[in-house]
């Protein structure tokens, strides 16, 4: 899965999902042919040649200046996240030999934090969405966060997941776009080939939406979970990255003091504490 045009990929992907009549552009439908803007609609916004658009899209100049990128992002309607990703993609390559990443391993003050929240649901996952670390209530109330599943092959392969949140289009366009901004411009790492290959295969719905080339980098947001014990619960989720790591981020679940969802999760966390309680004293007795 080679990708020798990076930024050209992305500029064609985001060009496709920009209507004309967003910009002015009066839409007959019988006389267009292409999704979106058509390159030279681009290249007049954006206050460049139709030819060094064009050569862009192509890969015949990947370097542009950090000026026509803030163009051509205006041109593209592109939030601040993804202007960023767009001027990554056109930095140029880093010259080094690929070896193999060390084992991500989650800092010991971290892994003993979220261990004694027995009220919050908290995990780290890393650079490539891998669950790395977890608490016991965030597995009560989520049954594939597990430590070494990975998040983005669970939410579109998971058979549960559609059940589970009742935003599921919401939530597989938000891990995508996620995942994007989190490899940047190291679209040839292997293991997010890897990653990506698989999902590609065996979910259309990954494969259209990696194809959007999507990017966010949200630090916080809700989530909809509907649990099998203590029914629907509406959550906040924080997510903090972890500093000294690679792309390390701690996610925390919490929700609204006093409310019926805060009430149904200390219902979980009760459970969940005596189950272990039990398991414990069985343990003890075999």
């Amino acid at each position: 899965m080679a990708h020798e045009n990076p930024i050209g990929e992305y500029l064609r992907a985001r060009r496709e999902l920009v209507q004309p009549q967003d910009i002015g552009i009066p839409d007959i439908s019988a006389r267009r042919r292409v999704h979106g803007l058509r390159r030279e609609e681009v290249a007049m916004l954006a206050g460049v040649s139709s030819d060094y658009y064009i050569r862009l899209e192509q890969g015949r100049d990947q370097h542009p200046s950090p000026q026509v990128l803030d163009a051509l992002a205006r041109a593209l309607q592109l939030d601040e996240a993804a202007t960023a990703h767009l001027h990554r993609l056109a930095a140029p390559p880093a010259r080094r030999r690929r070896k193999a990443p060390p084992p991500e391993k989650v800092p010991a003050g971290i892994l003993g934090l979220i261990t004694s929240w027995s009220q919050s649901p908290a995990y780290v996952y890393g650079r490539y969405m891998d669950i790395l670390a977890v608490n016991t209530l965030a597995t009560a109330l989520v049954p594939f966060y597990v430590k070494g599943e990975n998040l983005v092959r669970a939410v579109f392969l998971d058979p549960r997941v559609p059940d589970i949140y009742g935003n599921w289009e919401d939530v597989t366009m938000s891990t995508v776009a996620s995942l994007r901004v989190r490899v940047g411009p190291d679209v040839d790492d292997p293991r997010l080939n890897e990653l990506v290959g698989e999902l590609s295969v065996r979910s259309e719905r990954f494969r259209q939406l990696w194809a959007r080339h999507d990017v966010h980098s949200k630090r916080s947001g809700a989530a909809r979970i509907d649990h099998p014990l203590v029914g629907p619960l509406e959550l906040s989720s924080e997510k903090l990255p972890i500093p000294d790591t690679d792309h390390q981020t701690l996610v925390v679940h919490h929700a609204a003091p006093g409310s019926a969802s805060a009430l149904a999760l200390e219902l979980l966390a009760t459970t969940t504490a005596r189950e272990g309680e039990r398991e414990q004293a069985s343990n003890i007795l075999s």
